[in-house]
């Protein structure tokens, strides 16, 4: 029987590399709202993402997960997702809110670090189609996609922007503790099954994106927050309602 070859300790690392990049343009999304410049302060928190995205993929590639890189990728997270949105949000619209701001501030970063508890202890009995709440990088991103956005509102809504920055942070603080399911994409069977149409749609998007970054990035992302809602409270109940009829109909 052949042995399996031991991981190298530098692979192990490589994961851990990439969230450690996570927190790092966290916290230089902090710094960049300090000095004043919010729009990259929003870039960096979008650039966190990416790397958020990358750590679990090189992981699962190289198999080194570990119970370590979980519990520090969820450290990160509340750093980049929780804690830098929620400041930037602050620095950008809610400080002239006083009490209020603070509060819907305070919030977002107690709801983040709800939702990475939650995750960590059902991560194992939840299916891997779903994620149950909003997924605080998606929320975290929404918060930065909208400060982004917020340039190309008409005019008519420039002087109720930093209501909408309040409503909008507000929602994604409830969304992520919600029991809202929100689709992983981590099973693969219908792009393995209709391959060549999805490779189309990937490539449709991405020229969009290119074109428009900002006003198709945003679109893409409400859409992605809307479709939590919609397959909830309409899509599920009608087809449990239809598989009761069924059941009684037998």
């Amino acid at each position: 029987m052949q042995e399996e070859k031991p991981v190298r300790r530098g692979v192990y690392i490589l994961p851990n590399l990439f969230t450690t990049a996570s927190l790092f343009t966290g916290f230089l999304a902090m710094l960049l709202a300090v000095q004043g410049n919010i729009e990259g302060s929003a870039l960096a928190i979008l650039f966190s993402a990416l790397m958020d995205g990358l750590d679990g993929k090189v992981a699962r590639l190289t198999n080194t997960a570990s119970e370590f890189g979980i519990q520090y990728d969820s450290l990160a997270d509340l750093v980049a997702f929780g804690v830098a949105p929620a400041f930037t949000a602050w620095m950008w619209v809610l400080e002239r809110y006083g009490k209020l701001g603070i509060g819907v501030a305070f919030l977002y970063v107690a709801c983040t670090a709800l939702r990475l508890a939650r995750f960590n202890v059902c991560v194992t009995t939840v299916s891997k189609k779903f994620f149950v709440g909003l997924p605080c990088p998606a929320a975290g991103c929404s918060v930065a996609m909208f400060i982004l956005f917020s340039s190309y509102l008409p005019g008519w809504l420039e002087a109720r922007i930093p209501f909408l920055g309040l409503v909008v942070t507000f929602i994604m603080a409830l969304l992520m503790v919600s029991r809202v399911r929100y689709f992983s994409f981590k099973e693969y069977g219908f792009l393995k099954t209709h391959a060549f149409s999805s490779m189309i749609t990937a490539l449709l998007v991405f020229v969009l994106i290119l074109s428009q970054p900002v006003v198709f990035g945003f679109t893409l992302g409400a859409l992605y927050i809307l479709s939590g809602p919609i397959y909830t409270f309409v899509i599920l109940p009608r087809r449990n309602r239809q598989l009761l009829g069924s059941l009684t109909q037998n």
